[in-house]
């Protein structure tokens, strides 16, 4: 009896760290105009050091995702990855000198049923950002999600970061955030009324950003009905 208790826990519990995971996107924050730049896409919980493998179980689920560069002069270009043991990989050369942003989005997530954990039925909709600092002077970020939620990086202070958390263009007020680290180490904090957030950075070291927000609409995707769509954005700083 006590083996069958443990066995459904250790499920229980390897489950909700699946749903707990997120994709976040990894890159050299600053970058050299002609030089050629690696960028990385990850799946797994980067404060507990677990990351998923390309071909293993959770990876597949959420491999359908698209990833673009913006230059400084706001054109966006699609880039093509390749998958490694443990990553997705591509390469961009920036040509001119300014902010780069880099946005990751995937709504092509299957609808999954956790009513057994008191979750209820839905879709994921991910979402990442991140920045590349080409000299220059350093811009905002661009906010680039129509349908769901984004991070804007709005402060070139070394010392401390600012962002904004939009939802549908709109800043998102009261939002709950979470800073995290590998070692288990994380922060809370919130969103003002304008959707702005602000934090040291202590450390150099990485930093995973990450927020949520519950979309509490009903829809179906490939045939399957939802109760509503979760929505996740990481935004990554490597100090």
């Amino acid at each position: 009896m006590k083996k069958s208790i443990l066995t459904i826990l250790l499920a229980l519990f390897a489950t909700m760290q699946t749903f707990a995971h997120f994709l976040w996107i990894e890159t050299s924050p600053t970058g050299k105009i002609n030089r050629e730049q690696e960028i990385r896409v990850y799946f797994g919980e980067y404060n507990y050091d677990v990351i998923e493998k390309v071909d293993g179980e959770a990876f597949p689920k959420v491999k359908d995702f698209t990833l673009w560069v913006v230059d400084p002069s706001g054109t966006k270009t699609e880039l093509k990855t390749t998958a490694f043991e443990e990553y997705y990989s591509t390469k961009f050369t920036p040509t001119k000198k300014g902010t780069y942003t880099v946005l990751l989005n995937n709504n092509k997530i299957d609808v999954v049923d956790y009513t057994q954990y008191d979750f209820g039925i839905f879709k994921t909709h991910y979402h990442s950002v991140t920045k590349i600092q080409v000299g220059g002077k350093n811009q905002d970020t661009v906010a680039s999600n129509n349908e769901g939620i984004t991070v804007k990086h709005v402060s070139d202070s070394p010392k401390e970061v600012k962002l904004q958390v939009l939802y549908k263009n709109k800043p998102l007020a009261k939002n709950e955030v979470k800073v995290f680290i590998s070692d288990l180490w994380s922060k809370t904090l919130h969103t003002d009324d304008n959707g702005f957030v602000s934090f040291k950075l202590p450390w150099k070291t990485k930093y995973i950003i990450e927020t949520t927000i519950k979309e509490e609409v009903p829809g179906k995707y490939k045939g399957e009905d939802y109760q509503f769509i979760w929505h996740c954005v990481t935004y990554s700083i490597n100090q």
